[in-house]
């Protein structure tokens, strides 16, 4: 198979379809041709040399059949036998005649110099145009066509696998002649090989694209073994060389429609219609027909009209009931009342006539017989529809009558109806609805309601009612739609209990209809029953549907958003977190995912509710699971971002936050704030990311998290170096967590801001808890020297010394406490005399064991009332408690303990 071309090798092994295969080998022909043209140019000159050689060769080949044997070395008996069947004998016998008869001529006549250049010009331009032109001829060379007919023979006899190694040998040598190909398709065919027939008789169909019947066989096996795209295309093959053929394009429509391609069988269907003749209506208007169903089923009435005008154009004789029905659908869904008022009253002989009421005998015999009727009495009847009173220089009011001739089906009378209503002609449909309500619901139910809801659109209620009624209590249309457009008409009458008992029918036909959930709840808070309200909003789906249907999620979410605020104006602080929870969560699932964070239900207070807690990671799902979230996620976000936009997403969370604080639910609004910081959306928004930060770090705080609470507030320190309310939150986080961990951090972030106090002041603190009390007295003096007026710092710097004076281990103790004391008096001058200059004084004077100075400033700390500071209460700021408690030591200790209880009788008793 060296002579077969690379994509027809690949195609017969199968690895490339048989459309691939034909793209290869129009671009390999396409070269091809390029290469030819290019040589066919520089030969220009050369164009008779051919045709001398092709003689040449034409008798050196009737020389050799004249011999034994063929220049192909088939015997010359077999070449004689396929030369008649494939008709070269004749052709051969036809170039003898003409020869014969050219020598006769040239013996008779003797042709000038002239005649032969006139006849050389002749054919030269003869053999250029048979050149340049394609002509549908088979492209196997002479020399193989004695083998084809062999090998066709030998599969005629049975002999297929010679007749196969024969085909196989042609096509090696001629492969773009499609005999052997369609000899080959015929051999699998009967051995039973379908799959292999089919391929060898596309190629062979490629090679000879002109044979439109070929295709169509093809096409006929394609769906034979269900390739319905590969028939499509051998249609489309044969409607290329046949255009005009009916039957295929009705065909390939067909295959379009079971392919769910309506846009292209449609096309093929629109060919039809104009390649149809004029005589052929009956068939026009049932495709016509037929055409504007499938538009109107796929939600295209546009073309539908477009359809249905141009039959109602063409062929207006063959009008049927049945055609102007659906143009009457077609029209009153794009709601061109007028249009469908129209076509009923040109069709069906439904007359309107326009009456003036008598006034006087003149007028009345002036009036007699003007009855305008067709086409005049339809443009005045569609005039009154933007002016339905009459004008003021008419002198009376004019009325419409209705008369519709026997044999109208009542459906078209009912879309009369239904035009009338919505062009506000109310007069004539007293009889029509009489004949209407004559019907019986069971069996007319669709028209009934048709009419109904012609009248709730212009505002009819009382005229929809009884209609409504009537199909509610029928058997057959005793279903949701029908409940909820009789409870949407009672509500609008004011019938409050019969709609949200109509309402409540519906959400028991049809649970998942969100509208009818929220106008039943809305009802029963409007009618008092606050627990039926909150009743009709439960959830509609299980958590399973809503991680994976994005139209659940969508549903579930408008429906939790009502149920939260009928929850919040309720009270009901529990629920109401419940339901933003689950909201939340389905924003939020891969942010939780995470952040570790799972939504549970449990019983914790007697009732069941949702809470947020902590899992491992063990219990997070797999990657591949989790793969698998994040794409349902993706999709499901796209629709809640459509329901509630990124700002309405953030204040449902910090609403959230809020009532989870104010239930004391502390731990949950730090897992809440950890889910939320893992949300993209939140996240990269700089502002929302601090806010998140500060709520959780207040959460912690309240939650008595502190080692969680120091990590977000040491990262706002170190950005907010001089900020000083960060700092004392600092400092209470660091009292409370009872860690070191801050030692180092205020270090290091005092190499980076040297001038900063309050870091110095910090650093004196650790080193001093730390006993290292130089240390801290050098950060002390740094702090004095730079504000000597703080009293904070005199204070800091007393104590260290007094501290250091109490070591057991010191030299010049005196000179410490000397020191010591001059600066708690410093601190006592600046401060000014109050309960804390003299504790501090007299805690100092009690920790040197000096007792009798010690008694008397805590003596004064019991004058002194004590500090009033806005926002603390006085009890925060009173010390008397605890001097009491330190001269009841005192006295203890000096075994005067009655003066010792004497002092916690008065200060320290509750």
């Amino acid at each position: 198979m060296s002579g077969f071309s690379p994509e027809l090798i690949e195609y017969l092994e199968g690895k490339i379809s048989f459309e691939e295969f034909e793209q290869r080998r129009e671009e390999r022909k396409s070269r091809e041709k390029e290469g030819e043209n290019a040589s066919a140019e520089e030969n220009e000159d050369d164009v008779e040399a051919p045709s001398s050689s092709r003689k040449a060769s034409g008798k050196s080949q009737s020389r050799d059949e004249t011999d034994g044997e063929t220049a192909d070395g088939v015997s010359k008996s077999v070449h004689r036998v396929f030369a008649s069947m494939l008709g070269e004998n004749e052709e051969e016998e036809d170039d003898e005649e003409e020869e014969e008869e050219e020598e006769e001529e040239e013996t008779t006549e003797q042709p000038t110099a002239g005649d032969v250049f006139v006849l050389e010009m002749v054919l030269n331009r003869e053999t250029k145009k048979m050149m340049k032109e394609k002509r549908p001829r088979s492209k196997l060379p002479r020399a193989l066509r004695g083998l084809m007919g062999e090998a066709n023979i030998r599969f005629a006899r049975g002999e297929r696998e010679e007749a196969i190694l024969m085909c196989m040998e042609i096509i090696r040598q001629a492969p773009l002649a499609h005999e052997p190909f369609s000899t080959l398709a015929m051999i699998y065919e009967d051995q039973g090989d379908m799959e292999k027939s089919l391929q060898f008789g596309l190629i062979a169909a490629h090679l000879n694209p002109s044979n439109t019947e070929e295709w169509v066989r093809l096409a006929e096996m394609s769906l034979e073994q269900d390739n319905i795209k590969q028939a499509v295309f051998c249609y489309t093959k044969a409607l290329k060389y046949d255009p005009t053929n009916v039957r295929y394009l009705w065909e390939r429509s067909s295959l379009y429609e079971q392919l769910g391609e309506h846009k292209m069988a449609m096309d093929g269907y629109r060919r039809i219609l104009n390649l149809l003749a004029p005589s052929d209506g009956e068939r026009f208007m049932q495709l016509a027909r037929d055409m504007a169903k499938s538009y109107y089923e796929a939600n295209d009435v546009t073309s539908a009209i477009e359809i249905v005008e141009e039959a109602f154009t063409k062929h207006q004789s063959l009008v049927s009931m049945e055609d102007v029905n659906i143009a009457a659908e077609l029209y009153i869904s794009s709601k061109q009342y007028d249009k469908a008022l129209a076509v009923i009253t040109d069709f069906t002989g439904i007359v309107l006539e326009k009456k003036v009421p008598e006034k006087s005998a003149t007028e009345e015999k002036k009036d007699t017989g003007a009855v305008v009727e067709t086409q005049e009495s339809q443009e005045a009847v569609t005039d009154d529809q933007s002016h339905p009173v009459a004008e003021s220089s008419a002198p009376a009011v004019e009325k419409v009558s209705c008369c519709i001739p026997e044999g109208v089906p009542i459906d078209i009378t009912v879309k009369l109806m239904v035009c009338l209503i919505h062009l506000n002609i109310l007069e004539p449909l007293s009889p029509l609805l009489t004949t209407l309500v004559e019907q019986n619901p069971e069996e007319m139910g669709d028209l009934y309601l048709d009419v109904a809801e012609a009248f709730l659109d212009v505002g009819e209620y009382n005229s929809a009612l009884p209609l409504l009624s009537s199909l509610v209590c029928s058997e057959r249309y005793n279903l949701a739609v029908v409940w909820l457009r009789h409870a949407e008409c009672l509500k609008a009458l004011g019938h409050m209990e019969r709609a949200a008992e109509s309402y409540a029918k519906v959400v028991d036909l049809a649970p998942l209809h969100l509208d009818a959930r929220i106008s039943l709840s809305t009802l029963q808070q409007q009618l008092g029953r606050p627990e039926k309200a909150l009743e009709a909003l439960e959830p509609m789906y299980d958590p399973d549907t809503l991680a994976q249907d994005a139209n659940a999620a969508q549903q579930e979410l408008k429906l939790l958003l009502h149920r939260s605020t009928l929850l919040y104006s309720q009270g009901k602080m529990y629920g109401y977190i419940d339901t933003l929870l689950t909201m939340l969560a389905m924003l939020l699932k891969v942010a939780m995912s995470r952040a570790q964070v799972c939504l549970i239900s449990s019983s914790k207070s007697g009732e069941r509710h949702l809470y947020l807690i902590k899992v491992s990671r063990d219990k997070i799902s797999d990657n591949d699971d989790q793969e698998t979230a994040n794409c349902d996620a993706k999709a499901i976000f796209a629709v809640l971002t459509s329901v509630l936009t990124k700002d309405d997403w953030w204040n449902l969370l910090l609403k959230a936050i809020y009532a989870l604080c104010d239930l004391s639910r502390y731990k949950e609004a730090e897992l809440l704030v950890d889910s939320s910081l893992e949300y993209y959306s939140f996240y990269e928004d700089r502002q929302k990311r601090k806010e998140l930060e500060y709520f959780g770090l207040s959460a912690a705080i309240l939650d008595k998290n502190f080692r969680k609470a120091y990590n977000y507030i040491r990262i706002m320190v170190m950005e907010n170096v001089n900020k000083p309310q960060l700092w004392n939150i600092f400092n209470q986080v660091t009292m409370q967590s009872q860690d070191v961990r801050h030692h180092r951090f205020c270090l290091r972030l005092m190499l980076k801001n040297p001038d900063n106090h309050v870091l110095c002041v910090l650093n004196g603190h650790n080193a001093f808890v730390s006993g290292s009390f130089k240390h801290a007295l050098g950060q002390y003096v740094q702090a004095f020297r730079a504000n000597p007026d703080e009293p904070l710092y005199s204070l800091c710097i007393g104590l260290t010394f007094i501290h250091m004076a109490s070591q057991k281990y010191v030299l010049k103790r005196h000179a410490l406490l000397v020191q010591g004391f001059s600066f708690l008096h410093r601190y006592l001058d600046l401060r000014g005399p109050c309960q804390e200059s003299f504790y501090n004084l007299g805690r100092g004077l009690h920790q040197l064991g000096l007792l009798h100075l010690a008694i008397h400033y805590y003596q004064r700390v019991l004058e002194l009332p004590p500090l009033t500071l806005e926002g603390i209460e006085t009890d925060q700021t009173d010390l008397r408690r605890d001097t009491a408690f330190n001269l009841s030591l005192i006295y203890q200790s000096s075994g005067n303990t009655r003066m010792a209880q004497k002092m916690l009788y008065t200060y320290a008793v509750v």
